[in-house]
């Protein structure tokens, strides 16, 4: 099957009834849209729905394509000032919006992050935007916690091989946070992170399960109780998300470019996953089959690894 959910392009042709967008506007493709009829979508959770289209879920083929066929209303003309490959990147910011308003991050509170990938990345940098004064990622790969501080975090910590408890203690104790996290946010789905995560939230504190590991876990549901915890899951974008992660982009609140290592031509597209896939980068670009590479910059399309 075709791969790719991230993406961005530039409209070639529109529907009659299309009124919102006209041939050469330069969009973010949100890839998946909903039947917009069931009780998730009209309670204005579509990201719910049981009909969902998905770009790259079976039996649904990805963007990773020179045409792209997507309902107007699920794709967002980026503004002058974003370009195409920061368009393409707007899919995992948004995931990251949904995750940072799913924990209701609010101006002056700390937030722990588990999980310094992409999108806990970005989740760091909306829940900066959000106004959150401490911001701290953790993970266990020194490099990624290295990038971590040069985009939005103000504290990070190496994840050590001991018990979440402890990881907790030490997190705690490297952000100055004797009383707990306001928010913390799993963007790892890795279960020592989740366990000790329940250990770092502060009583009556906020937790947000972002990340996907395995179907079941082990769970420290006492922490969970004894601090009446509120916790939420967090799948994918909803109403508002793309928009608002535009807007960040846009207002340079939040800087997508960071994260390209660069752009590849489609037909080194196995070689952009290799390096992903090893690790070397955090997100590399591929261009659509039908378009031509001026160094790292794109003609009019392109799509993630």
């Amino acid at each position: 099957m075709v791969l790719g959910h991230e993406s961005a392009g530039t409209v070639v042709e529109a529907g009659a009834a299309v009124a919102t967008l006209k041939v050469g506007d330069r969009v973010a493709l949100e890839p998946g849209y909903p039947c917009r009829r069931c009780r998730a979508c009209l309670g204005g959770h579509y990201n719910l729905c049981p009909d969902m289209v998905f770009a790259a879920t079976p039996p649904y083929d990805g963007t990773l394509a020179g045409f792209w066929a997507a309902p107007a209303d699920f794709c967002y003309r980026l503004p002058d000032a974003v370009s195409l490959q920061e368009g393409a990147l707007i899919e995992p910011l948004a995931v990251a919006v949904h995750i940072a308003r799913q924990a209701q991050v609010s101006p002056g509170q700390s937030v722990v992050v588990m999980g310094a990938g992409p999108v806990g990345l970005l989740v760091g940098a909306v829940a900066r935007a959000f106004g959150a004064t401490t911001v701290v990622a953790v993970d266990i790969v020194p490099s990624k916690l290295e990038f971590a501080t040069s985009f939005a975090a103000t504290h990070t910590y190496l994840s050590q091989r001991v018990a979440p408890e402890e990881n907790a203690r030490n997190i705690l104790a490297e952000a100055g946070l004797p009383a707990g996290a306001d928010v913390v946010i799993d963007a790892s789905g890795a279960e020592p992170s989740i366990q000790a995560s329940l250990h770092v939230v502060r009583v009556g504190g906020t937790y947000v399960q972002g990340g996907m590991g395995k179907p079941d876990i082990t769970f420290p549901i006492m922490a969970l109780c004894l601090k009446e915890v509120t916790a939420r899951g967090s799948f994918r974008y909803g109403s508002g998300d793309y928009k608002l992660a535009i807007d960040l982009v846009a207002a340079g609140r939040v800087d997508v470019k960071r994260l390209i290592d660069g752009v590849v031509a489609f037909k080194d597209a196995e070689e952009a996953f290799r390096k992903v896939h090893e690790g070397k980068v955090i997100k590399i670009l591929i261009a659509g089959p039908n378009e031509k590479i001026d160094g790292d910059k794109l003609d009019a399309a392109a799509a993630p690894a």
